[in-house]
C-alpha cells in the first residue's frame, strides 16, 4: 500500500479527481467529513447510548457520545504525531500538499464515528439482536437467506452497521454522508465480510466490518485506496488501512483508562486499589510532589488519567512508526497497544474493569432488561414490515408501521434487506427511547 492512494479525497459520486493541493485550506475535505458526522442524527443519538452502565443517571458516567468525542481527541493527536514523521519519510506527500493535520483530521473523524453503529444497551445490544435470530422468533428466516446474510444477522456487528450508516444511499441522498474514502478506510477496523469467521489470528480478522448490502461499494473504496486483498474463494476481505490502527489505539486508550475511571467514580473499584494500578502505568512521568498536593480524589484521578493517556499516545505512535513498513505491507497482525511497553499494566487494568465494572450486578441487570426490549421491538417491527410487503397488514401492524421513520416505512424488496433495515432501526434507538417504545407497545 502507498500513502498517496491511502490519503484519497475521493467521495461517492465524484466524477473528477480531488487533488490535495487544490483544496480550500480554510476548510479541508477531511474536516468536512468531521462536520458531517457531528451534525448527523446518528451521531447525536449517542448522547443516550450506553458506554459502561446502561440507563445510568449519574452525571459522571460516560455515554457513547462523550466516549466518542474523547476518542476523537486522542486520535487527532495520534494522527498528527504519525503524520509529521510520515511526511519526513515521504517527501512526495508534502509536494502534493499533504500536512500532518490531514492525518490528524482523518483519524479524528474515523474515531468520532467508530461507535456510530452500536445498538442501545452497549455490546449486549449486538448480542441481543443476534440472539433473536439464533434462538428467538427470528430463527424461522434462516432457510430463506444465504449463509453470509444469515451470519450478518446472528452475529450483528456495530462496526458493519456503522459503515452502512455512513454510506447507505436513501431516496434523494446518494452515498450517505459522502465521506472521503480515506476516512472510510480509517474507519474500517475489520475490512471483511462476516464469513469466514476469524479466518486468521490477524487483528483485522477479529470481527467483520461489512454487511452483504454494502459489499459493492466497499470494494470500490478498497480499490481506490489500494488496500491489499486477502479473501479467497470469492470471499471479500482486505488488509487494514494503516490509519485504522490509530483509530483502534485511540479507542483502546480511552476505554482502558476512562472506563476504569468511571468504575472508580461509581464506587465499583476502590480508590486506593485503582490508583495503585494507574501509578504503575505512569511511574516514569509522574510528578510525585504535584500528585501528593492534590487533596481530592477527582483531582488525583484527573491527573493520573491525563498522564496515562499521554503515555499511551506516545507508546502507540512509537509502535506504529517502528512498524510502518510492515503495516503498509499488511504484515502487522497486532493492535498497537499489544506491542507497547505497558501491555502488562494495560491488561491488569482491563482485567480489573471486567471483573468489577462490566460484570457488576448493576450492569448485568440492566443488560438483561435490554435483551427483553430488543427482542420485543424486533419482533413487532419485523412482523409488521413483512406483512406490509405481503399485503397482509392487520390494523395493529398499521399502527406499528407508523412508529417507524418515514424513510423506512416502505418495506425493502428482499427479505434480507427488510430484516437488516429493521435491525438497523432498532440499533439506531437510544437506550431511553428503546425503553419508552417498549413500554408503549406493551401498553
Amino acid at each position: 500500500m502507498n500513502w498517496n492512494q491511502l490519503l484519497s479525497l475521493k467521495r461517492s459520486g465524484d466524477t473528477q479527481k480531488r487533488l490535495r493541493n487544490k483544496q480550500d485550506e480554510t476548510r479541508l475535505g477531511f474536516e468536512v467529513d468531521y462536520d458531517r458526522i457531528i451534525f448527523s442524527d446518528s451521531f447525536r443519538s449517542l448522547q443516550d447510548k450506553t458506554q459502561v452502565v446502561p440507563l445510568s443517571k449519574t452525571d459522571f458516567v460516560h455515554t457513547r457520545l462523550t466516549h466518542s468525542l474523547e476518542v476523537s481527541v486522542v486520535a487527532r493527536s495520534l494522527g498528527r504525531i504519525v503524520g509529521e514523521q510520515v511526511l519526513k519519510k515521504h517527501a512526495e506527500l508534502t509536494e502534493k500538499g499533504y500536512t500532518m493535520n490531514d492525518f490528524g483530521a482523518i483519524v479524528a473523524t474515523a474515531a468520532l464515528a467508530h461507535d456510530i453503529g452500536n445498538p442501545p444497551f452497549g455490546h449486549s445490544g449486538e448480542k441481543a439482536i443476534g440472539e433473536y435470530f439464533i434462538n428467538g422468533k427470528g430463527k424461522k428466516f434462516k432457510d430463506e437467506l444465504t449463509d453470509k446474510e444469515w451470519q450478518d444477522l446472528i452475529d450483528f456487528e456495530g462496526n458493519a452497521n456503522g459503515f452502512r450508516i455512513l454510506t447507505e444511499s436513501k431516496e434523494g441522498v446518494e452515498g450517505g454522508l459522502r465521506l472521503s474514502y480515506a476516512t472510510l478506510g480509517a474507519f474500517l477496523k475489520y475490512p471483511k465480510e462476516s464469513l469466514p469467521k476469524k479466518p486468521t489470528p490477524h487483528i483485522a480478522d477479529k470481527k467483520y466490518g461489512i454487511f452483504q448490502s454494502e459489499i459493492s461499494f466497499f470494494n470500490e473504496v478498497a480499490s481506490e485506496l489500494g488496500l491489499i486483498p486477502t479473501g479467497s474463494n470469492e470471499n471479500v476481505a482486505f488488509k487494514r488501512h494503516p490509519l485504522a490502527y490509530l483509530v483502534e489505539a485511540a479507542d483502546d486508550i480511552c476505554y482502558t483508562i476512562i472506563d476504569f475511571e468511571d468504575g472508580i467514580n461509581l464506587g465499583l473499584i476502590e480508590e486506593e486499589f485503582a490508583l495503585e494500578y494507574l501509578i504503575k502505568l505512569v511511574k516514569d512521568t509522574i510528578d510525585s510532589k504535584k500528585y501528593h498536593q492534590l487533596k481530592f480524589k477527582k483531582d488525583r484521578l484527573s491527573y493520573l488519567r491525563a498522564l496515562a493517556i499521554g503515555t499511551l499516545i506516545n507508546e502507540a505512535t512509537r509502535v506504529f512508526l517502528t512498524n510502518e513498513e510492515a503495516i503498509l505491507k499488511g504484515d502487522f497482525p497486532h493492535s498497537l497497544l499489544e506491542k507497547c511497553n505497558y501491555e502488562a499494566q494495560i491488561n491488569d487494568i482491563i482485567k480489573l474493569s471486567v471483573e468489577k465494572i462490566y460484570r457488576s450486578r448493576e450492569v448485568i441487570e440492566k443488560e438483561l432488561v435490554g435483551y427483553s426490549i430488543i427482542a420485543k421491538l424486533l419482533d413487532v417491527f419485523l412482523t409488521a414490515s413483512n406483512n406490509k410487503f405481503e399485503n397482509t397488514l392487520s390494523n395493529y401492524d398499521k399502527l406499528i408501521i407508523n412508529l417507524l421513520p418515514e424513510s423506512i416505512q416502505k418495506p425493502k424488496d428482499t427479505l434480507y434487506l427488510r430484516l437488516l433495515t429493521i435491525c438497523g432501526f432498532v440499533a439506531s434507538l437510544t437506550d431511553g427511547f428503546a425503553y419508552q417504545l417498549y413500554n408503549k407497545i406493551n401498553g
